[in-house]
């Protein structure tokens, strides 16, 4: 594994010089969950949440979210991005398994820097978003498996999860 980049030669915190590097397409999809009871489940499947469109505001959260994740994380670069893409399946609770929304975002650029902070940031804050809007019903929903799935694009190449 190589050396951490966001620090220089003296152990200092900068932003990494990504000038000289390639512009080339660049995606990274991230993937999460968040567990609730089965009743809060229904109450987002049949769109009855007092404070709207559950899913629908989770994802506009999600994609207004990846757009400023420079803002909320300090050494990353502002990029243009050019898809954010997020998308919602309902779990019904199982033997093995609880009661869940599965998220995974989807973002692209054509730049010199890779799209994982923006896609990691893009999933916690839809699921997130989720929570706030189900927690007058259900505080005991937990967001779990956070997790970059895939990435391709740049000098590293691609990176696919197992």
């Amino acid at each position: 594994m190589s050396s951490l980049t966001h620090f220089d030669e003296h152990g200092q915190a900068h932003m990494v010089d990504v000038a000289a590097k390639a512009s080339t397409h660049r995606i990274a999809i991230a993937r999460g969950n968040i567990e609730m009871l089965p009743t809060t489940l229904a109450i987002i499947e049949s769109g009855t949440a007092k404070k709207g469109d559950v899913l629908g505001v989770a994802r506009i959260a999600g994609i207004q979210a990846a757009k400023k994740t420079s803002d909320l994380i300090p050494l990353c670069h502002p990029l243009a991005l050019t898809r954010v893409a997020l998308e919602f399946s309902s779990h019904h609770a199982t033997a093995s398994q609880s009661s869940h929304v599965t998220c995974t975002a989807t973002v692209e650029t054509v730049g010199p820097t890779g799209v994982e902070m923006e896609a990691l940031t893009a999933l916690q804050v839809a699921l997130l978003t989720i929570y706030d809007m189900c927690k007058a019903v259900d505080r005991s929903m937990t967001i779990t498996d956070i997790k970059l799935m895939e990435k391709h694009g740049g000098k590293s190449g691609s990176f696919v999860a197992r």
